[in-house]
């Protein structure tokens, strides 16, 4: 199955732990980005993780509509049909929630998975993420204990933010300073509340300097040691080796030996978002520049179909996207790992 069910999105994530691999997260917000995305995993014979944010969600219902859970319901729908036509196979997930948008987003979301689950089927999105960094960690870890025993009675994996992302995403904002990293007294306090698996299973973004946003190579401030300390005491503590399974938000400005050096440390799946859409953007302006006497109708003249048919750019706009995710999969190892490609 394309869509991977519940018990091959565990598969997949455990062969990512255990071949030092990480699994691309492609933020989608329409069809055209979501072809892209399964363009690219199949181009890399990659699995992948397909995501939509609040604001993708909104986006996808339509800007007029800005409804997140049917744009989500929309998209989930839309990529449960069209995987089929592609070798590989991705989970799908839900991005950034923070406290405000609960209600709106994801519990309805888990609602429609755990009625799905209830009537024999399979759940609609395979993970959801909580963004708990705006607000203190103790009622972080007590939103999210709630929302693990919903997922894992929807076989649904919870992503939990321990520590701040800086920079702004959909709206959520931080400032760029020392309370980006994450310490092993929080590491320790969140299987404390959350256990190590037992309650049900979640990936865990352990911050260490990240920040969104658009940044040159070099300009962000990572230290990836701090995972390595945080699994080592961590594990140390509850007897078990690199206890948490990672991910790591706001790579953009990242360099490839951060970014690698933080999947030898247990992180094994990473959000691309900003990197995405810039290559998406970046072949519809080539085309528009090219071709701009086709594209308008300059000094009354009729134009050209061929250049402003929304088909013309926008397949150059998915090969793009697409080539983009093929690089992310090259450095994050998961390139040639498809468990589909294996069976």
């Amino acid at each position: 199955m394309p869509i991977a069910t519940p018990e091959v999105y565990a598969q997949m994530l455990d062969a990512a732990k255990a071949g030092k691999f990480a699994y691309p997260a492609i933020n989608v917000s329409s069809s055209q980005t979501l072809n892209a995305a399964l363009q690219g995993f199949t181009e890399a014979g990659s699995d992948g993780i397909i995501q939509i944010s609040t604001g993708g969600a909104e986006y996808a219902s339509g800007p007029t509509v800005k409804d997140k859970v049917t744009g989500s319901v929309a998209l989930a729908q839309y990529a449960h049909e069209v995987a089929k036509g592609y070798p590989v196979t991705v989970a799908l997930h839900t991005d950034h929630c923070p406290k405000n948008n609960l209600d709106s987003f994801v519990r309805p979301l888990l609602a429609i998975s755990t009625e799905r689950v209830q009537n024999g089927g399979l759940p609609l999105f395979q993970s959801h993420m909580w963004d708990g960094s705006a607000v203190e960690l103790e009622e972080n870890l007590s939103i999210a204990e709630e929302l693990l025993a919903k997922c894992a009675a929807a076989n649904v994996i919870l992503e939990i933010e321990v520590g701040v992302v800086g920079g702004e995403e959909d709206g959520v904002s931080h400032e760029i300073n020392e309370k980006l990293y994450t310490t092993p007294g929080d590491g320790l306090r969140t299987v404390e509340v959350l256990g190590s698996g037992e309650k049900g299973r979640y990936l865990t973004a352990l911050t260490f300097g990240n920040v969104h946003g658009v940044y040159k190579p070099g300009a962000v401030k990572l230290r990836p040691e701090v995972l390595r300390d945080i699994q080592k005491e961590v594990g140390d503590k509850i007897g078990k080796a690199d206890p948490f399974d990672l991910v790591f938000h706001g790579g953009s400005g990242s360099t490839l030996e951060e970014i690698q050096a933080a999947v030898d440390y247990g992180v094994i799946k990473m959000n691309i978002d900003t990197d995405t859409q810039y290559a998406f953007s970046r072949p519809v302006a080539a085309h528009m520049f090219t071709n701009y006497d086709g594209v308008l109708k300059v000094d009354g003249e009729v134009g050209s179909k061929k250049a402003y048919d929304p088909r013309a750019w926008g397949k150059a706009a998915e090969s793009g996207m697409a080539a983009r995710i093929v690089e992310a999969c090259e450095h994050l190892r998961s390139q040639g790992t498809s468990l589909s490609q294996k069976a």
